[in-house]
């Protein structure tokens, strides 16, 4: 009987007993260290966030103020130096292999937690259970699963400790900077590992998340899908959560003849929709346009490549490629130059609205009269932004 544990499972009972205990462990990350209490996306009622936190201690041995401290210093650092796990500066390898090791590093620093773990926990049970005991949490589920499911329950126990390890510190910091597609032009390297966030929880789409960090709503388009999103539809429905931030909200008035404050600040709001749009309606066109002409000397998905990526995020090599490429083609040097024209316009948003509103009509008035159709076109369609939901 021993041998079977007191549940007796069979093998895919067990398999499946180790899914959803896992499973439940990521949707604790995802929905209230991350999406909840790092960002603020939401309020979460007290008695499914204590479960969260309970959970958390239970299987992962995680503190919420080091795992929101970090997680925080990584979005104001990032792809930096002082960015606790970035690929792009302690290498793919280096994130990957050894990620929760880079996590304890950063977790000791006091200075980091102190910080940036304003608004954590800081209750009795917080200080005088979790923080002071902090692997009893997961040496009570060793016994448990010991005695549930027998021996086998200690090889359980062991992929549930590798869980997030691998999943979270591995495979979200690491991969979730270096490969997959980019919706938008962060500032940063995220990128969205796959359309379909089921396995973690919704993380998978890192891009979309850093570009709309304070988004309870990791997906964007409407081919991708967000598991986490839909726990917190369903939490919300049964008043457990409230107060959800989602990305900004951009509305269509076809009516607006003229470019107002109102349609720069949402285009402003939603600048990242906006240049996505931007490189699809104009760079896109103008570059296809030339390689017909034979204007082109990169060859034409390289030259995609190279006029979409944010500029800051190229090498060298790279970067001199860009230059070539604009020096032999006025007609695309133009519309990319006007791309980082309408990049600075952006940064008048935390300046007065007069600011905002003078330096959007100057870059359509240059748009308008560039000559260049696409570019008219997509100067045009601005003035029909609205913040205004009907």
């Amino acid at each position: 009987m021993f041998e079977q544990g007191l549940w007796g499972l069979n093998g895919w009972q067990v398999a499946l007993f180790t899914l959803v205990m896992t499973h439940i462990s990521i949707v604790s990350v995802t929905i209230y260290l991350h999406r909840a209490m790092a960002h603020r996306a939401m309020d979460i009622h007290p008695a499914l966030a204590h479960f969260f936190r309970f959970w958390l201690w239970l299987t992962t041995a995680t503190i919420t103020k080091e795992w929101v401290s970090i997680h925080r210093k990584h979005h104001a650092k990032c792809e930096t130096k002082d960015d606790p796990h970035s690929p792009v500066v302690k290498g793919l390898k280096t994130v990957l292999l050894t990620g929760a090791e880079l996590y304890k590093e950063e977790a000791d620093n006091l200075e980091t937690v102190t910080r940036y773990g304003k608004g954590c926990p800081d209750d009795w049970v917080e200080n005088k259970v979790y923080q002071k005991y902090k692997f009893l949490g997961i040496f009570i589920m060793l016994g448990f699963n010991i005695l549930m499911l027998g021996p086998i329950g200690i090889t359980v126990w062991a992929i549930q400790m590798m869980w997030m390890p691998v999943h979270a510190a591995g495979i979200i910091n690491g991969l979730g900077h270096a490969m997959g597609y980019r919706n938008f032009e962060c500032s940063d390297a995220a990128t969205n590992i796959s359309p379909i966030g089921i396995w973690i929880g919704g993380e998978e789409l890192h891009n979309n998340h850093h570009t709309y960090p304070n988004s309870a709503k990791l997906s964007v388009k409407k081919w991708e899908f967000d598991i986490g999103w839909m726990y917190i539809t369903i939490f919300k429905a049964l008043g457990l959560i409230k107060n959800v931030r989602t990305g900004p909200v951009m509305a269509i008035d076809k009516s607006k003849l003229e470019l107002d404050f109102d349609a720069a600040l949402a285009a402003a709001n939603n600048r990242f929709q906006i240049m996505a749009r931007f490189y699809k309606k104009v760079i896109k066109p103008v570059a296809k346009s030339e390689r017909k002409q034979a204007q082109l000397n990169l060859p034409f998905i390289k030259a995609k490549r190279l006029l979409r990526k944010e500029e800051a995020l190229l090498s060298d090599q790279y970067r001199q490629q860009l230059a070539d490429l604009l020096a032999h083609n006025e007609m695309v040097e133009k519309v990319y130059k006007m791309k980082q024209e309408l990049q600075l316009v952006w940064k008048k948003r935390s300046a007065s609205s007069d600011e905002l509103l003078k330096a959007m009509q100057a870059w359509c008035k240059e748009a308008e009269e560039s000559g260049i159709r696409v570019l008219e076109e997509f100067a045009q369609s601005l003035r029909q932004y609205s913040t205004k939901i009907a």
